[in-house]
């Protein structure tokens, strides 16, 4: 197989099928040759059954992978150990994609001039965005899992997203897998499995390119469309920092495990918060607030000794 498409999923089989036939109706050129595993991340609920049936209708494309260790990173290594292509593309269970978003998003790599690549993450239907949350800022809408940085391809200077992305299988192998310190799983919501392995590879001087005209939609429930999951969004988003870059250092003064400077920015972005007139200025600064805090909590578990693999 040139291509593998990776999916890992736990307890979604009732959207499971959404993304599987949008999936199978992917268009590629006849000498491409291309399938589908589905690592089942030890889900109890139907994935398994809905899974086969794709199998079944679709002989040789469709493979089913159990994974009972938990946790997304868990999945996604298993499903890079078993995959048989030499591109590995990336998408989730609660996405569908544009017929063309595989050959587009792949295109570029058979040559090896791209490590990997990343194209456009769309809200599926209308998205109306509540007052206090700008568009102006591409960042703030990150916890949407949104990814839309234009209408032109090119070179990336940041990691794509973890639904709509593929690597050349050779990267893995070059520069590991992705970390299981990082990434959801019972217990834990922290993320940032995927930008953390795309920064990992850009900082080893590859390249990583923009595929606009690769494009999947991905659903945004109503609740979360709330402060409160924005917020412990960003918490866990600052203790994901902390995970991947470590404990800053190149200062003498630490509070509970943080540098001191953490808490003068708390303290600053306490002020903005509370004195901005906007709306989405005002939640900027919280989100920021909530942001070190996530920081410096895991700077202090750090400290402690407890380790990267508790929640």
């Amino acid at each position: 197989m040139e291509v593998t498409i990776i999916l890992c999923t736990y307890n979604r089989s009732s959207i499971l099928a959404t993304a599987l036939e949008s999936v199978a109706a992917s268009q590629l050129p006849s000498s491409i040759e291309w399938d589908v595993l589905v690592v089942d991340n030890n889900s109890i609920d139907q994935t398994r059954q809905v899974v086969e049936g794709f199998c079944q209708r679709y002989p040789g494309r469709f493979r089913y992978l159990f994974e009972p260790q938990p946790g997304k990173s868990h999945a996604l290594n298993a499903g890079i150990r078993e995959a048989r292509g030499g591109i590995l593309a990336f998408i989730d269970d609660d996405v569908t994609a544009e017929p063309t978003w595989l050959q587009n998003l792949t295109a570029g790599l058979h040559s090896g001039e791209w490590a990997g690549a990343g194209g456009r993450i769309l809200p599926a239907g209308t998205l109306s965005l509540p007052p206090w949350l700008s568009s102006d800022d591409h960042r703030s809408l990150d916890p949407l899992a949104m990814f839309d940085r234009g209408p032109q391809s090119g070179p990336l200077s940041e990691s794509p997203f973890g639904t709509n992305m593929a690597f050349r299988k050779e990267i893995f192998d070059r520069y590991g897998s992705f970390r299981t310190d990082l990434g959801p799983r019972p217990g834990s919501k922290i993320r940032s499995e995927d930008t953390e392995f795309g920064q990992r590879i850009l900082a080893a001087g590859e390249r990583l390119r923009y595929e606009p005209s690769s494009v999947v939609f991905h659903a945004v429930p109503q609740d979360r469309l709330q402060k409160e999951y924005f917020l412990d969004w960003w918490f866990d988003k600052g203790r994901a920092e902390i995970r991947e870059l470590g404990i800053p250092s190149g200062t003498k003064w630490y509070v509970l495990g943080s540098p001191v400077y953490m808490f003068r920015r708390i303290i600053m972005w306490t002020l903005r918060w509370l004195f901005a007139l906007e709306p989405s200025r005002r939640f900027y600064g919280r989100r920021q607030v909530w942001l070190l805090a996530g920081c410096i909590v895991e700077s202090y578990r750090r400290s402690r000794g407890k380790g990267t693999d508790l929640p």
